[in-house]
């Protein structure tokens, strides 16, 4: 049996069968190695336990905590979504900094090291994922667990002056430098964090993925996540006709699936469609903008705000230019279900990935994934997602010139179906070549490899 893996998450997959990519991505890793998967529960408490609570129901181990109430305002909507999400998405003036965030933040780092000590076994590897657990190996390491820890970072890493920003920069790759293996989503994100050290803390570059961050020496490389490709193929093509949205002027349909959240880039794409609206009236009654978002952190005031805004330009756009028989913007303020999405993607002549900072962005990937390939639909990306590192056969934009991505979607829309098609092939090739499978087991078999020296 290969060594144990424990995936420690801020949030815990529960349910019988627990989904999702990450899931997807670790299952077999969890189940072959006899491994745990530990997260929060999502449910507070006055007074939660001071030990893990597991659950049966999956094919592997898992364990969860409870948060209070004062903790999961600091250290979940504090320090994690109005600091550090805003920080790493560009957005430092979004952040709101309090002494309390920080020390929540801290505290329930701590805490989790506690928890999590008793079940720790020799010979496992420990995978952290994301940012609200920067602090964790520090905190293991404090407390004498000399196992292999790696961490992913599914988000952008912030550049130096972002970083800059933090009340605790020099904390920040203090808590970094004891992972035995950092990953990043794409390239961009870690010369970010190489600059970011430079200049805020110590760091030499010994060669290859070989640093020394703060005295320790440890590996940082480029991992970029991907979907399970197949079984998104095939979820696309069973997609039932009665799911596809219709139009009485046959008007072809652009898709956006996207969490409401400032660093999607939904407000300017709405500007952009009305440019093109207002430039191409030979497209009015033609395209048809299917606008999918999500609520998310609905207690943080941005995500307020950038919901307002949302409402009132497709309000806007549909008041100037929409028929008795066409409404431009069709704007969901909700969920739907992963396999109505798919085959959304599937019939969507055009597919608008547009944020402004964004990790991987697997919408892309999932809608490359759900097209036919003998008549598929153009993807538009933006260059500041990185997917755009690996897909370039996209109509590669920049999210803040609305112009360009007016022009963007015109050139969509009169693609040939040869130059489509050219396209998605190259695109498709990606997407399946390097899927979550892939990026879960580089992943692993780099962290095995963490200590090796070259």
């Amino acid at each position: 049996m290969s060594p144990r893996l424990v995936v420690v998450s801020n949030r815990l997959p529960l349910g019988d069968n627990p989904s999702g990519g990450l899931v997807v991505a670790l299952e077999d890793a969890l189940r072959n190695s006899g491994g745990l998967w530990v997260g929060f529960s999502g449910e507070t408490s006055p007074s939660p336990e001071d030990r893990l609570t597991f659950h049966d129901g999956a094919r592997f181990q898992r364990a969860s905590f409870d948060l209070t109430e004062e903790d999961y305002e600091t250290y979940y909507v504090g320090c994690s979504n109005s600091v550090l999400w805003p920080l790493c998405h560009g957005r430092a003036d979004l952040m709101r900094i309090l002494p309390e965030y920080v020390e929540g933040y801290r505290r329930v780092n701590a805490r989790l090291a506690d928890l999590l000590l008793p079940h720790l076994q020799p010979g496992d590897r420990i995978w952290v994922q994301d940012y609200h657990l920067f602090p964790l190996a520090a905190e293991l390491r404090a407390r004498g667990v000399t196992a292999p820890i790696g961490h992913f970072l599914h988000i952008p890493f912030p550049g130096a002056q972002d970083c800059a920003a933090l009340p605790n920069p020099a904390e920040l790759f203090g808590w970094l430098s004891h992972y035995d293996l950092l990953g990043f989503q794409a390239h961009r994100d870690l010369n970010a964090f190489v600059q970011s050290a430079q200049e805020l803390s110590r760091i030499e570059e010994l060669g290859g993925d070989r640093f020394r961050l703060a005295g320790r020496g440890l590996r940082a490389a480029v991992f970029p996540i991907g979907i399970d490709a197949s079984a998104f193929i095939q979820e696309a093509r069973r997609a039932p006709n009665e799911d596809r949205m219709r139009s009485l002027t046959g008007a072809e349909m652009m898709i956006g699936v996207d969490r409401l959240d400032y660093s999607k880039g939904i407000p300017q794409r709405f500007r952009a469609f009305q440019i093109l609206l207002e430039n191409h009236p030979d497209l009015h009654e033609k395209i048809a903008f299917l606008q999918v978002a999500p609520p998310t952190r609905e207690e943080v005031q941005a995500y307020r705000d950038i919901l307002e805004e949302t409402e009132h330009l497709a309000g806007r756009i549909n008041g100037q230019f929409a028929t008795i028989n066409w409404t431009p913007i069709r704007f969901l303020h909700r969920s739907l279900p992963r396999a109505t999405l798919a085959g959304l993607y599937r019939q969507a002549h055009i597919g608008l990935v547009t944020p402004l900072a964004d990790g991987m962005n697997l919408v892309a990937k999932e809608y490359v994934a759900a097209q036919n390939v003998v008549d598929p639909g153009v993807l538009i990306l933006s260059r500041f997602a990185g997917a755009a590192e690996t897909m370039d056969q996209a109509l590669l934009i920049n999210p803040h010139d609305p112009w360009e991505l007016a022009e963007a979607m015109e050139t969509a829309m009169r693609m040939s179906a040869n130059e489509r098609r050219r396209r998605h092939a190259a695109l498709l090739r990606e997407v399946v070549e390097h899927d979550v499978t892939w990026w879960s087991a580089s992943y692993l078999d780099a962290l095995g490899r963490a200590r090796d020296s070259d």
